[in-house]
């Protein structure tokens, strides 16, 4: 739903959101069949946000971002950050240059892996689960630059003031990078990030879509407070039969100082389109020995 704010003709204000809840099991949680509503089972978060943008002339925009999570078990705020608007709060100028942005964001890193991952960074993403320090969705405090589209290559990077990135073990400043190329059947992304101290985290991907048919892989590097790291790479494959898609995703580890043992993950995603806002899903998720599986459904406003 959008509206054009009375005071400015060239300004819009835009909210939107997500509602996404279902049903199923998550072991090491309760290890009982119950509601979910932004679980590592749910294929996403429930959310409304609200975002503007002013044409200042000349090329150059201005705009910002507000967005907060809800939990549609009891209604309740579900916020990744320690503030009601603490899944984005951001203000950005933009232009043919690019654009700037300062605030709390989604990284660069999660950006550039969505060029790629097979589920579409759902929740449960087995490379999301398997290789999470990286893949960490948001960080407060960026300053950061995200380049123009120039035939499908973007770049954006990011850094995050001391003591403000997610690695919360690890006190710094925190770098973030993320490359991507997206053209026709072609998806490829590059990830890397930094925190003081720490060791640096990385996803290399790419997917080639078919049409009907898609596969991907990665190779991906995390680590820890402790600087201990888990290496390993995925492989899978994407089907789409009209309204039907069915999605296998695997890990397997090369090297897991974390654990200490290698283990093969993975997930299985069904989804049914009702329409171009909605879909029916169902996942199992195999993650270090644990066994999760959930249904549900999304709808995008």
């Amino acid at each position: 739903m959008g509206f054009t704010g009375a005071a400015m003709a060239q300004s819009s204000v835009t909210l939107y959101g997500v509602a996404d809840a279902g049903i199923g099991k998550i072991e090491n949680g309760s290890d009982k069949t119950e509601f979910l509503s932004g679980s590592v089972m749910n294929n996403g978060g429930s959310r409304v946000g609200v975002r503007g943008v002013e044409d200042l002339g000349g090329g150059l925009k201005a705009g910002f971002t507000f967005e907060t999570g809800l939990n549609l078990d009891d209604g309740s705020n579900n916020s990744a950050g320690a503030g009601f608007w603490g899944r984005t709060a951001k203000v950005w100028l933009g232009g043919g240059w690019g654009t700037f942005s300062l605030g709390r964001d989604y990284t660069a890193s999660f950006k550039a892996i969505g060029a790629w991952e097979l589920t579409g960074n759902a929740l449960y993403s087995v490379v999301g689960n398997t290789y999470r320090s990286l893949s960490a969705a948001r960080d407060s405090s960026i300053i950061g630059y995200a380049t123009p589209n120039m035939g499908g290559f973007t770049a954006e990077v990011n850094y995050i003031l001391k003591q403000d990135g997610l690695d919360a073990g690890k006190a710094g400043a925190k770098w973030d990078l993320g490359l991507k190329y997206v053209n026709g059947p072609i998806g490829i992304g590059a990830s890397a990030n930094k925190t003081k101290n720490g060791k640096t985290n990385y996803h290399v991907g790419g997917k080639y879509n078919f049409g009907s048919f898609a596969v991907a892989t990665s190779y991906s590097q995390t680590s820890n407070a402790a600087n201990q790291r888990r290496r390993g790479f995925s492989l899978g494959g994407s089907a789409n039969l009209g309204a039907f898609a069915l999605t296998l995703d695997l890990t397997r580890d090369t090297k897991n100082e974390i654990g200490g043992k290698k283990y093969t993950n993975g997930v299985l995603e069904g989804k049914y389109a009702l329409s171009k806002r909605t879909f029916l899903y169902a996942a199992y998720l195999r993650f270090d020995d644990t066994n999760n599986y959930g249904i549900g459904v999304r709808h995008n406003f």
